[in-house]
C-alpha cells in the first residue's frame, strides 16, 4: 500500500548534487513525486512503499559535499504520480538555506580536462554537481541557474542534455558550460588581449618558466604567480606588492612535489587532498626552497591545484612549484573583478590571465595547520565558507562584525550561524568597502535587510568595526549589542561544541583587546560557562606598554615596559642584546609615565623575549616576533621550562636576561619561554571545578605552546576546529554570547 510524504532537508542542500541525488534515490526504490530547491533547502514529495528506507538513505548516501542538519517528515495524502521528476525551485519567502562553498576539482572532471577524447578537453571552467564554484558564483538563492554568474551563458544542446539527464554527474549542475557555450580565458599584457583559450594558457606558462610574475584568476578572485624557486621573482614580487617579509603560499603541481619542499604528515596529506583543498602549513625542508618564501621561519603554506585553470598551466609546463599569493598589494582586499584587477594589478604583474565568467563575491584562499586527530583553522574562506559553523538559538536574525583585525562577519538565520569569508583588517579603507560588500551580499542571499537583524560587535569603542555596528544598527532602526573581545573569544569554542551550560576554564591569549577596565587585556583565565556568565579569574602581571601601538610593532619598544620591573639589568644596548636607541628612549617614556597604558598581553610578552632573543628591529606583519620565536624554539632539545609562577613573567624574564648574557643557545632559552608559559597556563587551570580547558586567541596558533599545554593539562583540552582560533572566529564568539550568555 502506497503513503506518502512531504519531506523537508535543511542544511548545505543546494549546489551540491542533492536534487538529483534525491531523483536517483526514488527511481532506484520505486518511489514517486517529485524534488524541487526552496528558500530554506530542499522539498521532496514522495509516494511509495517503504519511505522510512527512503529517508533513511537521503542522509547516509547524500553526495560528499553535502551537509543534512535536519529532516522533517509529514505525512500527506498520495496524489498518484506516475514517475519523479525534478521541479522548478520556489523563492516565495525569505531565504535560510546554507550555501555550498567552492570546492576544488574532482577526479572525474580532472579526467576530462584531459582526455583529448573529451568535449571538456582543456576546458578551464570545467564542474559538476561535486565540484566547481558555489558561494563565489551564486548571486541569490534558491541555487539555480538564473541565480548565478553563468546566467548570461545559455547552456549549449549537449551540456542542456547532461543538465537534464538524471543518470548525469551534472544533473542541475548550476554552472556547467563547455567550450562552445561558455566563458573562456584571455591573456592580457601591456593593456591589450595578446592570446585567448588554450593559448593563453599556454602562454602564461612560458612566462612563469621565464621568471616573470602572473595575475590568474581563480574561484574567488585573482592571485598572483610566480616560480617559487626564482630568487628574482620573489624579490620582483616583494618589492611590488610591498611584502617586505611576510611567507608566500605555495601552489605544488601534486602531491610529490608538495612532500619535496615541505613534510606532509598524513594529517597534513588528508587537508591538501580534501575538497576544500586549503593552504596548509608543515614544516620546511631545509635548503628545498629560496629564503624569500618564507624569510626567517621554518614553517611553509601549500596547497595543491582546486581550479583547472591551475591544472592547465601546470600541464602546459608552468614551474612545478609557484607562489600563489592574494592579488592585492599587501593589507588591500584580493581583487576578484576583471576591470578592478586590469587596473590595481598593472603594476604588479606582467600578465593578467583573465577568466571571462564573472565572480560574485571575493573569497581569499583558507589557510589550516594540520594537529593529530584535526587541524587548527588559520584563515577561513575559500572551501569552507560560508557553511553553517554552529547551532545558535535566536530570538531574531543576529549579524556579528567581529574585530578590526582579520575581519569575517556572521549571521545567524534560522538557528544556524553562517560565517562569512575572511576579508581582511579594517585600517584600510578598501578592506572596509570589501566588509560592507560581504554583509550585503550575507543578507541579500538571505532576504534580509538591516532592520530584521540584532547587530552586534566587539566592546573596543575606538574600533571602526564598532563604529559601523552602530550605524548599521542605527539604519535598522535598533541598538547595536557590545560584546567582551575575549569573552567572545572562549563563546566561539562553546558555540561550535553546542556546549552552552559546560563550566570551563577558557584562556584567552592574543596581542590586544580591550579589558572590562578599559586596559588592554591579552593573558586572560575566566571560569564559568555561558549561561551563567564567563568571570575573569586570573591574567598575566600587567606591564606598561609605552607608546600604545607603536609597541605592538617594535618588540624592543614593548621590552621597556615589562623590563622595567626586572631589577639587576646589564646593558641592553650592548652584546648580546644589543638594543637599538628605542630602547632607552622608550624607558624614558615608562619612568614618565606619559602616553603608556597597561597590558595583560600574551602577545606582547612573547615580543618581549624575541627582542632579548636577538629580535630588535621593527616587524613587518602581525606576529613576526613571535613566529621567529616559535622557529627558534623548534631547533632546541628538551629544556626546563622557566619559572613564571602565577602567571607572573618577571621571573621568567629575569631567567631569559641571565641565560642571554651568559651565552646559553637562543634555541633553549626560546623552548624554556614556550615551556614555561605552558606549565604556568596548565597551573593556572587547576582547582577551578571545570569539566575542560577552552583555548582561543591569536597566540594559540603557536604549535609549540599548545602542544606543551596539551601535555601539561589534566582535563580535556578544546580549541576551535571550525572557526579561525584568531580573531577570523570572533564573530561567531559575539553572536554566541550575544545569544546565551549572562553578563559578568
Amino acid at each position: 500500500m502506497k503513503t506518502a510524504e512531504r519531506v523537508a532537508v535543511r542544511g548545505q542542500v543546494q549546489g551540491v548534487g542533492f536534487r538529483p541525488h534525491v531523483a536517483r534515490l526514488a527511481v532506484s526504490l520505486d518511489v514517486t513525486g517529485w524534488v524541487r530547491n526552496d528558500p530554506n533547502g530542499v522539498t521532496i514529495w514522495a509516494e511509495g512503499d517503504d519511505l522510512d528506507a527512503f529517508a533513511q538513505r537521503l542522509v547516509a548516501d547524500a553526495p560528499p559535499a553535502a551537509v543534512v542538519t535536519d529532516v522533517h517528515r509529514q505525512r500527506v495524502e498520495a496524489e498518484g504520480f506516475g514517475g519523479f521528476e525534478i521541479r522548478k525551485s520556489t523563492s516565495r519567502s525569505a531565504a535560510t538555506v546554507a550555501i555550498a562553498p567552492d570546492l576544488a576539482t574532482c577526479d572525474a572532471c580532472l579526467a576530462e580536462l584531459r582526455d583529448p577524447s573529451s568535449r571538456y578537453h582543456g576546458y578551464p571552467f570545467l564542474n559538476c554537481t561535486q565540484c566547481g564554484p558555489r558561494y563565489s558564483v551564486v548571486t541569490a538563492l534558491p541555487y539555480d541557474r538564473p541565480n548565478t554568474t553563468l546566467a548570461d551563458w545559455p547552456m549549449c544542446p549537449a551540456c542542456a542534455a547532461e543538465y537534464a539527464d538524471p543518470l548525469d554527474r551534472r544533473y542541475h549542475a548550476q554552472p556547467t558550460a563547455c567550450p562552445r557555450c561558455g566563458p573562456t580565458l584571455t591573456l592580457v599584457a601591456d593593456g591589450a588581449e595578446i592570446a585567448r583559450g588554450a593559448e593563453a594558457v599556454r602562454l602564461s606558462a612560458e612566462k612563469l618558466r621565464q621568471g616573470e610574475i602572473v595575475a590568474v584568476k581563480g574561484v574567488g578572485g585573482y592571485l598572483l604567480a610566480c616560480d617559487a624557486r626564482s630568487e628574482a621573482a620573489l624579490a620582483a614580487l616583494r618589492t611590488r606588492k610591498r611584502r617586505r617579509e611576510k611567507p608566500f603560499a605555495l601552489m605544488a603541481r601534486t602531491l610529490a612535489e608538495a612532500a619535496g619542499v615541505a613534510l606532509v604528515s598524513p594529517e597534513a596529506e588528508a587537508l591538501l587532498v580534501s575538497p576544500p583543498s586549503p593552504v596548509v602549513l608543515m614544516r620546511a625542508l631545509p635548503g628545498a626552497l629560496p629564503e624569500g618564501v618564507a624569510p626567517g621561519l621554518d614553517e611553509v603554506g601549500v596547497m595543491l591545484p582546486y581550479a583547472p585553470v591551475h591544472h592547465l598551466l601546470f600541464d602546459a609546463g608552468a614551474p612545478e612549484v609557484l607562489v600563489m599569493t592574494s592579488g592585492n598589494r599587501s593589507s588591500e582586499p584580493i581583487a576578484f573583478r576583471d576591470a578592478e584587477a586590469l587596473d590595481r594589478l598593472s603594476g604588479l604583474a606582467d600578465a593578467v590571465l583573465v577568466g571571462e565568467r564573472p565572480i560574485a563575491r571575493r573569497v581569499d584562499d583558507s589557510v589550516v595547520r594540520p594537529l593529530d586527530g584535526g587541524s587548527l583553522v588559520v584563515r577561513r574562506a575559500r572551501g569552507y565558507a560560508p557553511s553553517s559553523v554552529a547551532q545558535i538559538e535566536a530570538n531574531r536574525p543576529i549579524l556579528a562584525l567581529g574585530g578590526d583585525l582579520k575581519c569575517a562577519p556572521c549571521l545567524v538565520v534560522e538557528g544556524e550561524a553562517y560565517l562569512a569569508p575572511y576579508v581582511g583588517d579594517l585600517a584600510h579603507f578598501e578592506v572596509e568597502e570589501a566588509l560592507c560588500e560581504s554583509i550585503e551580499g550575507l543578507l541579500s542571499a538571505y532576504g534580509l535587510t538591516l532592520a530584521d537583524v540584532q547587530v552586534v560587535h566587539d566592546a573596543h569603542p575606538g574600533y571602526r568595526s564598532t563604529a559601523l555596528a552602530r550605524e548599521f544598527a542605527e539604519a535598522g532602526g535598533a541598538e547595536a549589542v557590545a560584546v567582551p573581545h575575549h569573552r567572545a573569544h572562549i563563546a566561539s569554542v562553546l558555540a561550535e561544541r553546542g556546549a552552552w551550560t559546560a563550566r570551563v576554564v577558557g584562556l584567552a591569549l592574543d596581542g590586544t583587546g580591550y579589558g572590562d577596565d578599559g586596559t588592554v587585556w591579552g593573558g586572560e583565565v575566566f571560569v564559568g560557562s555561558l549561561a551563567d556568565g564567563l568571570e575573569r579569574a586570573a591574567h598575566l602581571r600587567p606591564a606598561l606598554l609605552p607608546g600604545g601601538d607603536a609597541a605592538a610593532r617594535w618588540p624592543v619598544q614593548a621590552a621597556a615596559g615589562f623590563l622595567c620591573d626586572i631589577p639587576d639589568l646589564p646593558d641592553l644596548t650592548a652584546p648580546p642584546f644589543a638594543f637599538p636607541d628605542r630602547y632607552p628612549l622608550a624607558r624614558q617614556v615608562v619612568e614618565r609615565d606619559v602616553q603608556t597604558v597597561r597590558t595583560t598581553s600574551a602577545g606582547r610578552l612573547f615580543d618581549v623575549v624575541a627582542a632579548l632573543c636577538g629580535w630588535t628591529r621593527e616587524q613587518t606583519y602581525e606576529g613576526q616576533a613571535a613566529m621567529w620565536l616559535e622557529a627558534q624554539a623548534g631547533r632546541s632539545g628538551a629544556v626546563d621550562p622557566y619559572p613564571m609562577p602565577g602567571l607572573d613573567w618577571r621571573p621568567t624574564l629575569a631567567a631569559v636576561v641571565r641565560d642571554r648574557a651568559a651565552g646559553r643557545p637562543l634555541a633553549e632559552v626560546a623552548r624554556a619561554f614556550h615551556l614555561g608559559l605552558a606549565r604556568a597556563l596548565a597551573e593556572a587551570c587547576r582547582q577551578r571545578g571545570a569539566e575542560s580547558v577552552v583555548a582561543s586567541g591569536g597566540v594559540f596558533l603557536n604549535r609549540i605552546l599548545v602542544d606543551a599545554l596539551r601535555d601539561a593539562l589534566t582535563l580535556p583540552f578544546w580549541l576551535p576546529s571550525r572557526v579561525p582560533v584568531g580573531d577570523g572566529g570572533l564573530a561567531l564568539g559575539q553572536v554566541a554570547y550575544a545569544a546565551h550568555s549572562s553578563p559578568s
